[in-house]
């Protein structure tokens, strides 16, 4: 018999609260992201009906439609894949959190539009922990930069820091690259004044969720293990 969305989402929390046990963390500090991406609006009204409050969209158009369709304000918003600077405008006026800040453009950008909205934004900056060509983010020597012009920024907060690791089977193996950017939120602390606040770490999905509390993450964005496979083309 095939599980439900809801037997899903009540067999993944109980992983996350034994990965927690195992490293002596408090679930509380975990937020999960349902990456929502490419289901149905019925599946997500399932999971918002089982108490989910967080879910992740990689394409604006799919966000800003799912703004429209599931209008609920008690939902948090995210929006975690590449950030073209061009469609911030259309998620503004709406999104929560957008994880995948990896240009000065894009906060200034961000920033203006947060205002013209008359909102506030949480961002994370998303670092290349993976070194794979493919993925975005800033690179480590980068982040300085991003940090100390976010600070003055009055519209959005950076409140952290995203990193997408190598995909594998093999959980162990991204374990190095979950450190690094826990590595690099805390050598940054430092700069944690004005609208910079580096309280989180987004990293961990499906196949690594375990090994990404142990290192520290503080969001995990996970679809498959809630919605089952994707469909895609």
């Amino acid at each position: 018999m095939s599980r439900t969305i809801q037997d899903r989402f009540t067999l993944l929390n109980g992983r996350i609260k034994a990965a927690c046990r195992n490293c002596n963390r408090n679930p509380e500090e975990i937020s999960l992201i349902a990456v929502s991406k490419t289901k149905p609006d019925e599946d997500v009204r399932a999971l918002m009906d089982a108490g989910q409050v967080h879910f992740g969209e990689n394409r604006v158009q799919a966000l800003t439609k799912r703004f429209e369709t599931l209008n609920d304000p008690a939902v948090q918003w995210h929006f975690i894949g590449t950030l073209q600077t061009n469609k911030i405008k259309y998620m503004a006026h709406r999104v929560n959190w957008i994880q995948s800040v990896h240009k000065s453009k894009a906060l200034v950008e961000i920033d203006r539009r947060a205002l013209e909205a008359g909102r506030v934004i949480n961002t994370l900056i998303q670092v290349n922990i993976s070194q794979e060509d493919q993925k975005s983010g800033c690179e480590p020597e980068e982040l300085p930069g991003l940090l100390k012009q976010a600070q003055q920024m009055k519209h959005l907060r950076v409140l952290g820091l995203m990193g997408m690791a190598t995909f594998t089977d093999d959980p162990e193996k991204v374990r190095p690259e979950f450190r690094i950017l826990r590595s690099l939120r805390d050598e940054h602390l430092f700069m944690n004044e004005g609208s910079v606040n580096l309280k989180h770490l987004s990293m961990g999905m499906t196949n690594d969720l375990e090994v990404a509390v142990e290192e520290g993450s503080t969001m995990l964005r996970v679809g498959t293990a809630i919605f089952g496979s994707r469909n895609y083309g």
